[in-house]
């Protein structure tokens, strides 16, 4: 159980703070289909990061010298440089909604197509190959917290809240719920948020009252980019080794599912998130997954093809998709230009 929840909560955090990523976006009234791209760039920029901090030697006595506070705050400059890239990358999307009255349907779309087509070409000048992997060592080694860090032995328990949130966890975890925390706060209970809200709502009325449509719109597409970047590179980070290859596995979409399943609210997002990490958690360890800790691996002993445990999560997705989509409530304004003249 403890290896389900953990393992529940790598999947599901990611998830959860690229679906607020595209909550700031659409109730900015801009849609942002291309969080899958703005991820996979972010991905690939927080994991360019740590191979090149690594080349430099910025962190290496921290490493050899077991200091894991340095090290965490080594991962925690690598989120925060995939958020800046990200919010950097959704300016594109930014440009073409706003200033060009672009399609942005299209737009998130293209920006889907060049992704990993830029990230690959960049992995293959800098690697000669198809992954960008850490200059040495992995992420568990580097990042990941064990229990011989606060003092245990191999064979001695932490207990299950010790083995479930501590032992075997990525610090970056707690950070994205902290985020998510943090913006879905700002979003809903801050003078700020109630006028991003209101210029995906009604954004002529907004004008009205003084509110600056466009640097709002731009302000919830640049936020949107920096949450899916460190979303991407926290994904990868995880359940990738740090690794980076022009892929996400459709994690982007699902964390539009998501978006729309939690009906563009933090607090059901949170829920949706975690019932498609389950899902997803299943589909990638089922054959080792021991839930009752009796040593039978029930999900494996019922011989179904893999393929059918891989599909779960998405299509999880189109049925629920397929019975909340009618009932869910978008911005009114959102995918629409903002035009002053118009009443």
């Amino acid at each position: 159980m403890p290896f389900l929840i953990r393992q529940t909560l790598v999947y599901a955090v990611p998830l959860m703070l690229v679906a607020l990523a595209g909550v700031y976006a659409e109730r900015s009234g801009i849609i942002n289909l291309a969080l899958e791209g703005i991820m996979i760039f972010g991905a690939f920029m927080g994991v360019l990061f740590v191979r090149f901090v690594q080349q430099w030697g910025w962190f290496e006595p921290a490493y050899v010298d077991k200091n894991y506070l340095s090290l965490q705050f080594f991962c925690f400059l690598a989120m925060l440089f995939a958020a800046a890239m990200g919010a950097l990358f959704s300016l594109l999307l930014a440009f073409a909604a706003i200033n060009l009255k672009a399609d942005q349907t299209i737009g998130g779309t293209a920006l889907n197509l060049l992704a990993p087509a830029l990230v690959l070409f960049f992995i293959r000048l800098i690697a000669n190959q198809n992954t960008l992997n850490m200059d040495h060592g992995d992420a568990a080694s580097w990042f990941m917290l064990k229990k011989s860090m606060f003092g245990y032995g191999r064979k001695q328990e932490m207990g299950f809240l010790g083995s479930t949130f501590v032992d075997k966890v990525y610090v970056a975890t707690y950070i994205c719920i902290l985020v998510f925390i943090i913006m879905a706060i700002i979003l809903y209970k801050t003078r700020f948020g109630m006028r991003l809200r209101s210029c995906g709502e009604n954004p002529q009325a907004s004008a009205s009252l003084g509110i600056n449509v466009v640097g709002m719109r731009y302000a919830g597409t640049v936020i949107s980019g920096a949450l899916a970047g460190m979303g991407g590179f926290v994904y990868v980070l995880t359940t990738a080794n740090c690794s980076a290859n022009g892929d996400v596995a459709g994690f982007g979409f699902l964390a539009l599912a998501v978006m729309i399943f939690g009906n563009w609210k933090p607090g059901n997002i949170c829920g949706a998130a975690l019932l498609f990490g389950l899902f997803k958690c299943i589909a990638a360890s089922y054959s080792t997954l021991d839930i009752n800790g009796d040593g039978v691996y029930m999900l494996k002993n019922l011989n179904i093809n893999t393929n059918i445990y891989r599909m779960l999560p998405y299509v999880i997705t189109l049925v629920v998709l397929a019975f909340t989509s009618k009932s869910s409530r978008a911005p009114k304004a959102e995918g629409i230009p903002y035009d002053p003249g118009k009443r």
